[in-house]
């Protein structure tokens, strides 16, 4: 299996704090990847530092084996790798549909008339992913009036608007309604079988992740602390000393 995101020896400090010391791992092509461990552990540093936020101080980061280390942002996202966060970045004053269309890679229209640019069938892949994620109904409601979880519901198709390689999501499913979470977890993994897009995904919440992953990374104290299949994580005496054990 290919490996799409090749992290060697990363490290990243904020002053004399190390976030994240000789981070070694590997995001395979094709599957769900997930990465657990406490809070302060490191997790979401290794994620801003591979979509470009905070540039790593030493070590590797490769996409498709092009080193991407160096590259902005922009530069990153354009390859195909992109990231969702805690807190929902939407447009509350505009409706669903329009927050979609501004999410259209390359867009090239003025932000006052960009809606009234597009081609038909792109209007029409927005309403098919609102569709997906169980928004059709609410797609003229304006999204700052939806509730949190239908936010990152809606961050997420946001996200399959860009048609991705690569999607990072920063714990999915924290602040959502439990009756809407089984609803989420299917819908993601809808997005890596029949959209074929990998997912790299921090969660603290272990029923997702067993029932989601199916390769999975634990950090703790700023390292990467293991690595194996759902159920080698289960059974690891480090993963349960760190973290499971404290849940």
């Amino acid at each position: 299996m290919n490996k799409l995101i090749e992290v060697s020896g990363a490290s990243k400090s904020y002053g004399g704090v190390v976030a994240n010391h000789d981070v070694s791992m590997d995001v395979p092509e094709g599957g769900i990847t997930a990465l657990i461990g406490p809070n302060g552990s490191g997790k979401t540093t290794l994620f801003n530092s591979i979509v470009g936020y905070h540039p790593i101080d030493a070590g590797s980061i490769k996409f498709e084996g092009q080193e991407i280390s160096d590259l902005r942002v922009q530069q990153i996202a354009r390859l195909g790798l992109l990231r969702t966060f805690q807190q929902t970045r939407i447009y509350g004053k505009m409706n669903c549909v329009q927050n979609m269309l501004i999410s259209v890679p390359h867009r090239t229209a003025s932000f006052a008339d960009m809606f009234k640019k597009y081609p038909k069938e792109v209007t029409e892949r927005a309403e098919h992913l609102l569709e997906f994620v169980g928004l059709y109904s609410k797609r003229k409601l304006l999204s700052g009036n939806l509730s949190f979880g239908q936010q990152k519901l809606l961050e997420f198709a946001m996200a399959l608007m860009n048609e991705p390689k690569v999607l990072l999501l920063d714990e999915p499913t924290a602040g959502i309604n439990p009756t809407l979470i089984n609803g989420l977890i299917d819908r993601l993994k809808l997005a890596n079988t029949e959209f074929g897009i990998t997912l790299f995904v921090i969660e603290h919440n272990m029923r997702v992740v067993m029932n989601l992953a199916d390769n999975i990374y634990c950090m703790a104290h700023g390292e990467m602390l293991a690595h194996g299949t759902p159920d080698q994580i289960q059974k690891d005496q480090r993963v349960i000393d760190a973290y499971l054990g404290a849940h």
